[in-house]
């Protein structure tokens, strides 16, 4: 019900909900992986039910949480799951809780990481299998890569902590182990938090070299976030409050970018486009309040959208 919601409703790619690479790697134990065969068998069919009745191509965001696991479902306060109740002693870079009730993760290894490295490329693998259009790897919000990325949460002193250089080089393994076995003919993007928004934390500057780097690899998209690491973050928000930071990634690394944040108003996300500070507009929380948001934003913007035949008799009727 879902992504079949979205999968009729005209956007130019759905990218399905963060999807995990590890059982360790889930937010909540309810959320969605693709680390077994039985998660593949389940997703596929999934995929292909959306693709027999919708005509938006499926991409899907691989992730690990990290430090942010084995939490309540958000409705639930994120409140901590301790293994005796069913949850699990998440890992990250760093033994540094995230705040919030979470509770002090196990510091990764070597082996781990390099485990994990291959476990991202073992989903991709599955991704392909599955027949999802691209992938998108989840470096916001807090979760694993991210962590590798901010100082704040990585205070390793070997070579995945302290310089950019080191902070960068998990994540960028990772990229290269997924672009490695996903299909030419297909883009991967990256999700990045753009800034911290905190004192000492991951800053835009940072973002572009982190970019230039993933374009230097391949990379075909920065969708660009922000914030999500820590609980004392000082963020201001407000419809496109985060569109600057898509346009210094795009115009700083030149490579295309999509502009994410409040942006609801389809002159406002038009705008956008126009004006060069991005190269796509995506919608979160905004499509699950209207999935039918670019057919309105096509009547909006005298345009025409995609409509399946089923749904044909429901368009405006224009003089």
């Amino acid at each position: 019900m879902h992504l079949g919601q979205f999968s009729v409703g005209g956007a130019g790619l759905l990218i399905m909900e963060m999807t995990n690479v590890e059982a360790r790697g889930r937010i909540s134990p309810f959320c969605v992986g693709l680390y077994s065969d039985e998660n593949e068998v389940a997703l596929k069919r999934i995929v292909n039910f959306c693709h027999q009745y919708g005509s938006v191509p499926i991409g899907v965001q691989l992730a690990h949480a990290g430090r942010k696991a084995s939490t309540r479902p958000p409705w639930q306060n994120r409140e901590y799951i301790p293994p005796s109740e069913g949850g699990w002693v998440p890992a990250a870079p760093s033994p540094i809780a995230g705040g919030g009730g979470t509770t002090v993760p196990h510091e990764l290894d070597k082996e781990e990481i390099g485990n994990l490295v291959s476990a991202f490329a073992e989903s991709a693998i599955r991704a392909d299998r599955i027949g999802f259009a691209a992938i998108e790897l989840h470096a916001a919000h807090g979760y694993l890569l991210h962590q590798f990325l901010s100082p704040l949460s990585n205070q390793r002193n070997d070579e995945f902590g302290g310089s950019l250089d080191n902070r960068m080089r998990f994540p960028l393994a990772v990229f290269h182990a997924v672009r490695a076995v996903w299909p030419d003919d297909r883009p991967i993007g990256v999700r990045v938090s753009a800034t911290d928004w905190a004192e000492g934390g991951w800053s835009l500057e940072e973002t572009v070299e982190f970019a230039i780097e993933l374009k230097k690899s391949g990379c075909d998209w920065i969708d660009v976030s922000s914030g999500g690491l820590v609980h004392h973050q000082d963020i201001t928000s407000k419809p496109g409050y985060q569109v600057h930071l898509a346009r210094a990634v795009r115009h700083e690394a030149e490579i295309a970018t999509i502009a994410v944040g409040m942006i609801t108003d389809p002159h406002h996300a038009e705008s956008i486009i126009a004006e060069g500070d991005a190269d796509a507009i995506a919608l979160a929380r905004g499509m699950l309040y209207n999935p039918r948001w670019p057919w309105h934003a096509a009547e909006a913007l005298n345009t025409k959208a995609h409509y399946p035949n089923q749904y044909l008799r429901c368009q405006p009727i224009r003089s």
